[in-house]
């Protein structure tokens, strides 16, 4: 008996020092109920998936099967201690069914966005619905999914503290997103912040990108917003969830402030690129150095627009951002359909670029191709600022400003547009109103009659220079128009008289209310 006390006592103590030291007994490789109730209490946890290698699954604490593999992961999760942990998801596809909850604290980590696969149809997602979530590396796919989950997303975060690397996505048009950010008071009271998308993609999608929405009528704000080196490429591609399937869209229902989106590509989506509906409220919004290509792939409105039909509704932009405090730093917008930016009422662009705007494009009966396009913006003071931004071969007019107030551009670049009605250019064109407005502009190029239309504008100054051999390259109009300087104005022209002038005023314009200051026309060879 002494010898077996003994036996007995040696076993307790190996067995101690294990437990106390990690080392941890594999859990059995197929999915009984019985033989899942107690895995290992650990801060990791290794799972492979059916398809996973042989050396994978020796070294894997759970095995799944291939049918609603969202249950090991689940309890994978549920596994965890309390001050958090980490979920490692070997290479594979893992077949999703239902929902996956990461609790407060934890990781979710995979090999890679073309090694580790959880493809979700039913009701499957991810639902960040805990705070300080992580998910990483790893590839995500949605289709099929029942009409109870149509408005969320393949992932749906509604929890603070978030972070979201190098996860690649898609899905078909049956959700509303690849990735959905949404604040929902029925799961999460806070106010939804600190949330980040890294490295991430949304590619060849039936539905949005990435879309941000609010439920209920309370904390509708979200807060520190960030968005580095992410990507939503060809969303509304395969089928639409809707006809408005955007990349980004920051403020749907909505208000957003902190907002910070650095080095993103937006490209061949159904409507906008970058997207910021009007109604919610933006503030300190900033894109720095994003990419918006050829986006509205939708077919252009074939009657006039009116509010009450929606099929005469669009957008087709690089960047939509109306009735904003949002500033574009070093942006570029090249082969989007309808405007290349749209900015109004607090729209900061610096350094910004646009191309070809409406390219492809012919028929423009109903809708005309802007690539700067600000209208209405006169409800803050400034209302547009521009500095050094520059437009190039727009298919319509290169910038259209109109109902508009307190407007500053300064160094702006109109190269070769094909115009509008032989304009070339738009301030207070179509609506009669551009006022206590300062304008810079280099403007060059031949398609157009005019390269800069100024039509009833009131306390407006304008300078710069235009190299044209148009006939009436600098035309004001218009009897509102009132105390309207031109100065420090080269006009180099070979079928112009040189000499003082070069603008044409039009007999509609009052007497007086519009001086010329050291404007001077002279012939390229001078």
């Amino acid at each position: 008996m002494k010898n077996m006390s003994y036996i007995f006592l040696v076993f307790l103590s190996i067995f101690t020092f294990c437990s106390e030291n990690g080392i941890k007994e594999k859990p059995p490789v197929n999915k009984e109920p019985d033989e899942l109730k107690n895995p290992p209490l650990s801060q990791e946890i290794w799972i492979a998936a059916s398809n996973s290698s042989a050396a994978d699954k020796a070294q894997a604490n759970y095995i799944c099967d291939g049918a609603n593999d969202q249950e090991e992961i689940q309890s994978a999760l549920n596994k965890l201690p309390l001050s958090g942990g980490v979920i490692n998801l070997h290479s594979g596809t893992f077949y999703c069914a239902g929902i996956i909850v990461p609790k407060t604290g934890t990781t979710i980590k995979g090999k890679g966005e073309s090694e580790t696969f959880l493809k979700f149809t039913n009701d499957g997602r991810i639902n960040i619905d805990n705070e300080y979530a992580t998910l990483n590396d790893f590839n995500i796919q949605g289709s099929g999914y029942n009409i109870g989950v149509k408005w969320l997303g393949v992932l749906t975060i509604r929890a603070s503290h978030t972070k979201i690397h190098n996860i690649v996505g898609t899905a078909d048009a049956s959700i509303q997103a690849v990735f959905l950010l949404i604040h929902d008071p029925t799961i999460y009271t806070p106010t939804l912040e600190d949330v980040e998308f890294i490295n991430c993609k949304a590619i060849d999608t039936g539905t949005y990108g990435f879309l941000h929405n609010a439920w209920g009528t309370e904390n509708k704000v979200m807060k520190n917003i960030r968005y580095e080196n992410c990507q939503a490429i060809n969303c509304g591609k395969l089928g639409a969830f809707n006809p408005w399937v955007t990349g980004f869209n920051f403020a749907e229902l909505n208000s957003i402030e902190g907002l910070r989106v650095k080095n993103c590509l937006a490209e061949g989506t159904l409507e906008s690129g970058f997207h910021f509906e009007f109604d919610p409220t933006k503030k300190d919004c900033i894109l720095e150095n994003c990419v918006s290509r050829n986006n509205g792939q939708k077919p252009y409105p074939t009657k006039p627009y009116n509010p009450s039909d929606m099929s005469t509704h669009y957008f087709g932009c690089g960047y939509y951002a109306p009735n904003a405090d949002v500033t574009f730093i070093n942006c570029t917008a090249e082969g989007n359909s309808m405007n290349g930016f749209y900015t109004t009422n607090g729209g900061k662009l610096y350094n910004c670029v646009e191309k070809e705007t409406g390219i492809g494009r012919t028929d423009f009966s109903y809708r005309v191709p802007v690539g700067y396009y600000s209208l209405p913006s006169r409800s803050a003071n400034p209302s547009l600022v521009m500095d050094n931004c520059k437009s190039t071969d727009s298919k319509g007019y290169g910038i259209q400003v109109d109902l508009a107030n307190n407007v500053i551009i300064q160094d702006f670049q109109l190269i070769n547009p094909f115009g509008y009605n032989g304009k070339g250019s738009s301030f207070g064109g179509t609506h009669n109103v551009f006022d206590n407005a300062e304008v810079n502009i280099y403007a060059l190029g031949d398609r157009v009659e005019t390269l800069i239309w100024a039509k009833n504008n009131i306390n407006t100054v304008f300078s710069g220079k235009i190299i044209s051999n148009s006939a009436r390259p600098f035309l004001i109009e218009g009897s509102r128009t009132t105390n309207v300087l031109v100065k420090d104005m080269e006009i180099i022209s070979n079928v112009l008289p040189s000499g003082p002038g070069g603008v044409t005023i039009e007999n509609t314009v009052p007497d007086h209310q519009v001086s010329l200051q050291n404007v001077y026309v002279r012939r390229s060879s001078d």
